[in-house]
């Protein structure tokens, strides 16, 4: 399996036309640039954004341009001190243009089977997925770019579904 980087796959969204969408499963994410922010927030330290300003730039020129970018957070309740971080933080990605769901597992249907052996994904224009991979401590490997249709339809399905019972993050109350 090749695996893009994540610089790589960010350059995917310089190139879809109308849709972009992140399915999240894991309740934490080892991603550097975030550990010292994170650090601060559990310390009860109040830190600046500026680590997120590429995305957040990214993401602002992307929505600027009529395109959407919208995110599935599925998440354990009670939550992980990185997911209670996450949901602080929110309001950076959605003032940026970004669209937010949170969907608590334990909500779940019944039986759903998430499709590329649960990895997380984002799906640009419902043809091209970026399957995201993680080593065993819970950090980022890399993305698998994956254009089959059987398996993008599937995952079609469980974003459109899964997004239809997600509740916004203004609703959610952690």
């Amino acid at each position: 399996m090749e695996l893009i980087s994540s610089a790589e796959r960010n350059q995917l969204f310089e190139h879809f036309d109308r849709d972009a969408f992140h399915l999240e499963l894991r309740d934490d994410y080892s991603v550097p640039g975030e550990e010292g922010p994170f650090e601060d927030w559990l310390d009860g330290r109040v830190s600046d954004d500026s680590f997120m300003l590429p995305w957040t730039e990214l993401m602002k020129r992307v929505t600027d341009s009529g395109k959407t970018v919208r995110r599935v957070r599925v998440i354990t309740e009670p939550h992980s001190p990185y997911i209670k971080w996450e949901h602080a933080t929110t309001k950076v990605n959605e003032e940026a243009g970004e669209s937010i769901r949170w969907l608590p597992r334990h909500q779940l249907p019944e039986g759903l089977n998430f499709p590329v052996n649960g990895n997380d994904w984002w799906l640009f224009d419902d043809k091209l997925l970026a399957v995201g991979h993680f080593d065993a401590a819970g950090r980022v490997l890399g993305s698998e770019v994956i254009e089959d249709p059987a398996i993008v339809a599937e995952c079609i399905r469980v974003r459109d579904h899964l997004w239809s019972i997600a509740t916004p993050t203004v609703k959610y109350k952690p």
